[in-house]
């Protein structure tokens, strides 16, 4: 098939072009960086540079691609980010989320394509009830403000992809992603807040993370291009872990210290209320709809494995 990838040199994109190439596929890859074609053609794509929060350009680069499948994974994430400020530092990938959704969306309509995929998140629950949430759980949308500008994003994708006429939608509901190029990686802001001890397990450390390797979400995906019913799809592993659990395996895999217990008021006090809320009502996700319907299951089964693999 002719797929075209929007993000095709982000985290996820540089495993998934790959991955597709290698599966047969006749694949376009977009950046918005000329200095990164180079390395698409080199990974078996057509390059395609392109700005996703200008439609015009969008659509007539869509519409030369000719594409039967369009995968979105547009995002502008920094490599570290302060939880204080997240509304402010999420504010571009907010835009990708929303107005970048649409203009893919939109173009591919008009060239003709049958399905769009779209990257979305399984951390954007709302933290009531249980820990370990399906597709059908209901989204944060009444999250604090700071946090909330992020879960109106992703509602806005995910209605936007799911309620594409003459389209099939399909909404890939990530994990925290972890391996090469994440900020897990050895040499990631995570690892090195780890190792510095600023990554504490706060308050109570209920907070549950549900984590994917990137080898695992590109096999995912490649299964959402190639069938399956539309929908939206948890694609995490098979353990959501309370960061009281994964935290401390984590920085044994790393060869850090072991993580400091504080209260959750320090929490709130050095890194905000998100960061108090992902520590202690983050709630994870369940990944058995995609192995039931996209007939997917994860290599690294649970982060426990798969943090001592990525990590040495």
């Amino acid at each position: 098939m002719r797929v075209f990838v929007a993000g095709a040199t982000g985290a996820i994109g540089r495993r998934l072009v790959p991955s597709l190439v290698e599966a047969g596929h006749e694949v376009t890859g977009m950046t918005r960086s000329p200095d990164k074609t180079e390395a698409l053609r080199a990974a078996g794509a057509e390059p395609a540079t392109c700005d996703a929060l200008d439609g015009d350009a969008v659509r007539r680069a869509v519409a030369a691609a000719r594409p039967e499948v369009v995968v979105h994974e547009l995002t502008a994430i920094p490599p570290a980010f302060n939880p204080r400020r997240i509304a402010d530092e999420f504010a571009l990938t907010n835009r990708l989320r929303s107005d970048g959704t649409r203009h893919l969306v939109d173009a591919a309509r008009a060239a003709g394509a049958r399905r769009v995929v779209a990257q979305s998140i399984a951390f954007a629950y709302a933290p009531i009830g249980d820990w370990v949430k399906d597709e059908d759980a209901e989204l944060f949308l009444d999250a604090p403000e700071a946090y909330r500008s992020t879960v109106e994003a992703v509602h806005s994708l995910e209605t936007t992809v799911l309620g594409a006429e003459d389209l099939d939608g399909v909404v890939l509901r990530y994990g925290f992603f972890y391996g090469p190029g994440t900020s897990y990686a050895p040499d990631g802001a995570v690892a090195e807040q780890v190792r510095r001890r600023r990554f504490p397990i706060g308050g109570n450390g209920a907070g549950r993370f549900s984590f994917i390797h990137l080898d695992d979400a590109a096999r995912a995906t490649v299964a959402a291009v190639e069938g399956g019913p539309p929908g939206a799809y948890n694609v995490v592993d098979d353990e959501p872990a309370p960061v009281s659990d994964w935290l401390p395996a984590y920085a044994a895999a790393l060869g850090a210290p072991a993580p400091w217990r504080v209260p959750g008021w320090v929490v709130r006090l050095v890194g905000g209320r998100y960061a108090l809320y992902a520590l202690t009502q983050l709630r994870g996700a369940s990944n058995g709809r995609a192995r039931e319907r996209l007939g997917w299951t994860p290599q690294l089964s649970s982060w426990r494995q798969g943090f001592v693999q990525a990590l040495g």
